[in-house]
């Protein structure tokens, strides 16, 4: 185990008003999560042009999906840097990123740079805004699990971006005190609850009041039949090769014992993941997906009866649905969730994972028990961008 702790560094000034009336804001994410996260409070900040301008960087991390999230949240990134290439490794993205960005931060000059989460993308758009001079808000600041490699690269990345950070977004108080212990002033940390869970709940808004033809073409194709269903998402960096094959040969037996359950499963796009996940295609309930929109996500997130997951979001997301969530991860950076009852963690061996499943499929008292937790949600109650505007509003002033 290795706990993480650094003396913070000198926060940046924020430049005052006087410098200019119209403060420029640059938004950068490159990933799906990212995408989500940050579009709510894209159009809490342009609802106020005669204070901000907004400007958003898509680095392109996770092309596909992410654009289809902005495309579902009406958001036109002002810059497209279409990076990712077949089997980039992390080096190659983190020079790619740093060399890409600089030139957006040259043309825009903005006030603030805003990153989000844990991500390669997160981390090189603080890096390089500090080269820059140029003040970051890190939203969704202070998850730890407190192991440096689990999850990887993310924990590090967060780490670091506290390093550099001005304004700290946490979304609960545990990420607060997190913060607190490496040294980051209380003044620069705002408990706002994640943007995530806004975003749920307007996309659940939007698709209560009109369905698309696509996610209505994907409700006729899934054909549930009355049946549970279980949602399965995996893609972690850290669970792919060896412990990924277990986790098949677990998702099989769970099939096989529960033949009235019906397991979905979004495939990443990850060569690996999909060459570890393909055996689970021929079992009858067992519905392998290419990646969902967000709009179909948020559907089938609502629509289900449990969640097996490695993803961190899904453990913000599903509690507001009332969901109960099986965590597939050694750690969690959201140890709230496991402290409200609103998911467990089941660790990464096949046998522990069918143990955790079947206690929750074959206990209606301990399932239910769960699904009652989930009435508050510890990640928040719809307002996080709320506060952020008026925290950044107030800074400004």
């Amino acid at each position: 185990m290795l706990f993480i702790s650094y003396h913070f560094m000198e926060q940046m000034p924020i430049p005052p008003l006087g410098v200019r009336g119209l403060k420029t804001l640059l938004f950068i994410s490159g990933t799906r999560p990212e995408v989500i996260k940050l579009a709510p409070l894209i159009h809490a900040f342009r609802q106020q042009p005669q204070a901000f301008e907004c400007r958003v960087c898509f680095t392109g991390q996770h092309r596909e999906l992410a654009l289809q999230a902005f495309d579902f949240f009406g958001i036109q990134p002002d810059y497209d840097l279409n990076l990712m290439q077949e089997k980039q490794g992390l080096p190659g993205l983190t020079a790619s990123l740093m060399t890409a960005l600089q030139p957006v931060f040259q043309q825009e000059k903005p006030d603030l740079v805003f990153v989000q989460g844990d991500t390669t993308t997160a981390f090189c758009g603080a890096l390089a805004a500090y080269y820059a001079g140029i003040p970051v808000a890190h939203v969704e600041a202070g998850l730890r699990t407190g192991f440096i490699r689990s999850p990887f690269p993310e924990e590090f990345n967060r780490i670091a971006i506290s390093k550099i950070a001005a304004y700290h977004f946490a979304p609960t108080e545990a990420a607060r005190q997190n913060l607190l212990r490496e040294g980051v002033p209380d003044l620069a940390i705002t408990v706002t609850g994640n943007t995530g869970v806004d975003a749920l709940l307007w996309a659940k808004t939007q698709v209560e009041k009109q369905k698309s033809p696509e996610l209505e073409a994907f409700q006729q194709q899934l054909d549930p039949k009355n049946r549970r269903i279980a949602l399965v998402t995996l893609h972690r960096r850290e669970n792919q090769g060896a412990i990924m094959a277990g986790m098949q040969q677990a998702l099989s037996t769970l099939a096989t014992r529960y033949p009235e359950v019906l397991f979905v499963l979004p495939v990443h796009p990850n060569p690996q993941v999909r060459t570890a996940l393909e055996p689970l295609a021929g079992l009858p309930n067992m519905r392998l997906t290419q990646p969902l929109s967000y709009e179909i996500f948020v559907w089938l997130l609502a629509e289900s009866y449990l969640i097996l997951t490695d993803s961190g979001g899904i453990q913000e997301e599903a509690p507001s649905l009332g969901k109960p969530v099986v965590v597939l991860r050694e750690h969690t950076e959201r140890p709230e969730a496991l402290e409200a009852g609103t998911a467990i963690l089941a660790g990464i061996s096949p046998e522990d994972i069918l143990e955790t499943v079947s206690k929750l499929m074959d206990d209606a008292v301990a399932y239910e028990a769960m699904v009652a937790q989930c009435a508050q949600n510890p990640f928040g109650d719809g307002r996080a961008c709320e506060r952020i505007l008026a925290q950044i509003t107030n800074s400004f002033k």
